[in-house]
Formats: structure tokens, C-alpha cells, sequence
């Protein structure tokens, strides 16, 4: 799309749909902690939407509304609240039953549905996420909460026995590890914070939650559900600068769980603020830059499709987006002919345009950053390849497909996290093969091929490289119920619906001699339910 034609995608004021307009500017002064709404008057952080408007001035960003910025005093009260709910493990939450812990939650997911309309809009404006994916997003948190609830119960039933092994009466069970603090990202900023938060709730620990820097008011029609859903203090909200409010919350030593989906190079500096940092579990989504290999009898239609839409879902603001594409020379001209012209198809637009595929991008100088890719990869013998490649204007960036990338470039090994596709032509798999064994990241790949035997000899050396192959298809999260992970810099502990319960809980265990005093014991203190722990209830 040439800058004339992209420039006006945007649309005047009174051209915005009447039905996902935001009337008022979002001035949130509240935050959770400790079971209340406390109130702030402080500094604030203005919210402007990636979505500009035309005006007689030109183009301006569309105000969404502010949130607060808050000091290190309203951080540490946050953490004194979970501090306090969890009380070391015998705090109300903590030792609550499991079956009462789901009985909480599903009545949080009961009050979280009501919330669709209103979360779903502000994902738009915020973000900048398509209408359609800011539904199926919301959707997808929904089923997954719904899923981790049904995973508790299948862990509980479980547990729900005693085993006696060599004389030793014991029953084993999953206990919550302490004070978790939840910091999601702002491409998946519902999704993939509530994948962490809502599975360590479950399994006891308390939560103090700071929501993305870009993708934070969606989470204020939350507030109060959390609020009348949980008891004080297990679920608390911290906004601000991170130097303000996580250092000093790390830094306390009281942090027990770290849930962060973000980069490595932030995770390393806020685990080494740990006084312990030993003692701190860590949960981690990281970096990743995603290749694909093409080889020479692939499916080019089929690869096209899967390449576009990998490359290019959300903007490619994906940590799963396939970032590189590794295209044998023998039909890299065929494969980059139907590459752009699919590519000359896409939507670019507003969210609420039907079948968008490119919309605005909400992080500040990102078309800049991009735009300094592709000039990189220009001066050093790529080009763009696809008409009016790389054009922006304000906060769209029209694709780029730079071909033959090299390794002198920066685009060859920096995570992009935009709409840039880089393709390197090969002749031999040992090249990109060596690209995934050389490279800080070990995410995941997709191979390209009908050759059972080259699919074969590829997979097994690849699976010690990255945590996902994927085969004719591209890099996903999804399903849920797979495990989530990675090598190197890309993952610190394994995310699924069912992996998640484990990584926030420990397994412990109650063991007694096996012998006539013990067992009547055990028997008296299960029969008259007077342990949450030592039972064996079964939840239906």
C-alpha cells in the first residue's frame, strides 16, 4: 500500500464505529490491594492508542485514559497484603481445600464472562489487536480457566488416596510455593497474564499482579471481581515504572514465584535483585526467533499460507511468529513469487476492519525500529521485494520482505516483533540447522517438506535444539493442553494446562509408620474431616 492509501486507513473522529467507540477518556485512580479499592493521587501514565485519528493538525493518537503511577511505598503494601493472606502457608488461601479453591474460582469465571464486551474493546484501543482477535482472545482465556479448573480436579483425584510403600503410610499431594508476582506481555496482555495468575491462584499461592505496560486498562473492569471473588489479599494490583514498583518487591526477599513473560534481558535484571536468588522459582516466557525451513519438495501453496500467517498474525507480535524463513535455493524465486503476491492481499487497517491482517503497532518508535532493520539489510545486499515494502506512516508499517538475508545483518538475528519477513536462501540443511544450534534462542521450528526420511533425519537432532517441531504448519502456542516451553534464552519452566499447576505448586507428602496406631490415626482424621490435606474426598 503506497503512504497516500496507508495514511488513510485512519479514520476522522466521527467516522468510528458508534458501537466500539470509547465516548470517555479511562481516568483509573484505583488499584487492589488487601480486598479493597484504595484510591491514588499521584503521578499518572497517560494512555494513548496506537489508533490515530484525523484531524485539521493531521494525525493524533486517540486518548484511551490514564492509570496510576505508583511509588515504592504502594508497591511494598501490596506485597504486605500477600505477605499477609499467605502467612507462610497458614493463611485462609493457602490452606483452604482444593475443592473450595475451584468452588472461588469458578465463580470468578462466572463474573469474568460478564466483562467480554468491555475487555474485548479495550484490547482493541489498547493494542491495537484486530475486533476479531480481541474476541478470540478473551474466548481462549475463558476455555482455558475452564480447562484448569477440570485439570485441578483429574490432579486432586489423583492424590486423593494413600499409598504404602516399604511399611511407610503416606499421601501425597501438591502444596502452593508462596507470594507470586505476575507480569504478562502486551501482545497476549489478558491471555498470557491469566495463564500464570489463574494456576497459581488455584493451586493456594497469593498474587500480586502487575498488568503490562501497554495493555493496562483492560484489567480495570477486573478489579472488583477479583475483589468479591477472592479473599483480601490474595490477589493485589501494582501499576507503575518497574524500577519504582518491582525492584523494591524483589528486592524484599518476600517474593517466593516469578511469573514473567516478556524479554531475557529484563528477567535476568529482576532475578538478580533477588537477595536469594536461589530461593526464587521462576516462571519464564522469553525471547525466541522462530525459523522456518523450506525445502525442495514442499507444498509452496500450503507453506505460503503457513508462512504468511505465522510471519504475520498480530502484526508477527508473537514470540511464536516465525521470524526467519530458510528457503532452498532450487525454489526460493517460486516461493517468494506466491509469497508476496498473498502477501499484496492482506488487509491493512483498523481493528474493526473485516479479515484485518495489519494493523497499527502500539509500542513507542516501533516503526522507526523496524525501518532501521530494513535499511540495515539494504546497505548490506538485501532488498524488498514486495512493492511499497517497509512504507509507514504514524503507527503502521507496511511488510517488508527482505531477500537474500545474511548474517552480517541485524534482521539475520534480532527478534524483529513486527511485520518484516526475512528470507535466507540455502543449498545445503546444514545451514539453517547450524542458525538453530548457533542461535541464543531455542523456541520452536517449522520444517516444510513431503520427504518422510529428510523429515526424519531433521527431527531428531532438532528436538534437542528447540522444544517444538512443527511439521508443514506453523510455530503456535496452541493447543493448550501441549506443553509451552523452551531452550536457551527462550523459557524458563514449562507452561500447559496441566504443566502450569505443577510449576506453581510443590509436591509434599504426610508419611507415618505403617502400624495399628498410625492407621487409626489417619482413619479418624479422614473420617471426620478434620485435615484439608490428608483426605480423600473425591471432587465430581
Amino acid at each position: 500500500m503506497d503512504p497516500q492509501r496507508l495514511t488513510s486507513v485512519f479514520p476522522a473522529e466521527n467516522n468510528l464505529p458508534a458501537e466500539l467507540k470509547i465516548n470517555e477518556s479511562i481516568s483509573q485512580t484505583e488499584y487492589l490491594v488487601n480486598g479493597e479499592l484504595r484510591y491514588w493521587d499521584g503521578p499518572i501514565q497517560e494512555v494513548l492508542s496506537p489508533i490515530c485519528v484525523q484531524t485539521s493538525t493531521g494525525l493524533v493518537r486517540k486518548k484511551v485514559g490514564s492509570y496510576p503511577l505508583l511509588n515504592e511505598e504502594a508497591a511494598l503494601e501490596t506485597l504486605e497484603a500477600a505477605v499477609k493472606a499467605y502467612d507462610n502457608g497458614k493463611g485462609l488461601w493457602p490452606t483452604l481445600s482444593v475443592e473450595e479453591r475451584i468452588n472461588q474460582t469458578e465463580k470468578f469465571v462466572h463474573s469474568f464472562k460478564t466483562k467480554r464486551s468491555e475487555i474485548v474493546k479495550l484490547l482493541m484501543w489498547e493494542i491495537g489487536k484486530s475486533y476479531q482477535d480481541s474476541i478470540k482472545e478473551f474466548d481462549r482465556t475463558v476455555d482455558y480457566i475452564i480447562a484448569t479448573i477440570d485439570a485441578v480436579k483429574d490432579l486432586d483425584r489423583v492424590s486423593s488416596r494413600f499409598v504404602i510403600e516399604q511399611g511407610i503410610i503416606g499421601q501425597i499431594r501438591r502444596a502452593p510455593l508462596g507470594v507470586t508476582l505476575c507480569m504478562g506481555p502486551f501482545n497476549y496482555p489478558l491471555n498470557e497474564t491469566l495463564t500464570t495468575l489463574i494456576p497459581a491462584l488455584i493451586m493456594g499461592n497469593t498474587v500480586i499482579c502487575k498488568p503490562p505496560k501497554l495493555g493496562t486498562l483492560l484489567y480495570r473492569p477486573l478489579l472488583e471481581v477479583f475483589r468479591d471473588c477472592f479473599p483480601p489479599g490474595v490477589v493485589n494490583f501494582v501499576y507503575g515504572r518497574g524500577s519504582n514498583i518491582i525492584t523494591p518487591l524483589i528486592s524484599s526477599g518476600k517474593i517466593d514465584v516469578l511469573a514473567f513473560i516478556g524479554t531475557s534481558k529484563i528477567a535476568d535484571t529482576v532475578k538478580k535483585q533477588h537477595p536469594k536468588p536461589h530461593r526464587l522459582r521462576c516462571v519464564l516466557g522469553l525471547d525466541a526467533k522462530n525459523p522456518a525451513i523450506v525445502l525442495p519438495d514442499a507444498d509452496l501453496n500450503l507453506t505460503v499460507k503457513e508462512c504468511l500467517l505465522g510471519a504475520l498474525s498480530f502484526n508477527g507480535q508473537r514470540c511464536t511468529a516465525l521470524k526467519i524463513i530458510f528457503v532452498h535455493e532450487a525454489i526460493a524465486e517460486a516461493f517468494l513469487n506466491k509469497l508476496t503476491s498473498a502477501l499484496a492481499g492482506l488487509k491493512v487497517g483498523m481493528p474493526w476492519t473485516p479479515e484485518v491482517m495489519i494493523t497499527p503497532l502500539p509500542e513507542t518508535g516501533k516503526t522507526q525500529y523496524l525501518s532501521e532493520l530494513v535499511a540495515d539489510a539494504v546497505a548490506k545486499g538485501a532488498q524488498v521485494i514486495n512493492a511499497f515494502g517497509g512504507v509507514t506512516t504514524e503507527t503502521i508499517f507496511n511488510p517488508a520482505v527482505l531477500y537474500p538475508v545474511s548474517p552480517e545483518m541485524r534482521i539475520f538475528t534480532e527478534e524483529q516483533f513486527g511485520p518484516i519477513i526475512p528470507v535466507v536462501p540455502f543449498t545445503e540443511v546444514e545451514t539453517p540447522v547450524r542458525f538453530i544450534e548457533e542461535s541464543n534462542f531455542g523456541q520452536q521450528v517449522s520444517i516444510f517438506s513431503k520427504n518422510p526420511d529428510l523429515i526424519a533425519r531433521m527431527v531428531d537432532p532438532l528436538v534437542n535444539q528447540v522444544s517444538r517441531v512443527n511439521i508443514n504448519s506453523q510455530c503456535q502456542r496452541g493447543p493448550d493442553a501441549f506443553p509451552f516451553t523452551g531452550r536457551k534464552d527462550s523459557a524458563e519452566g514449562t507452561l500447559s494446562v496441566t504443566d502450569a499447576l505443577r510449576v506453581f505448586s510443590i509436591r509434599t507428602l504426610v508419611a507415618a509408620k505403617d502400624n495399628e496406631t498410625n492407621q487409626e490415626l489417619l482413619t479418624q482424621i479422614v473420617r471426620e474431616r478434620k485435615s484439608n490435606f490428608l483426605s480423600t474426598d473425591f471432587i465430581f
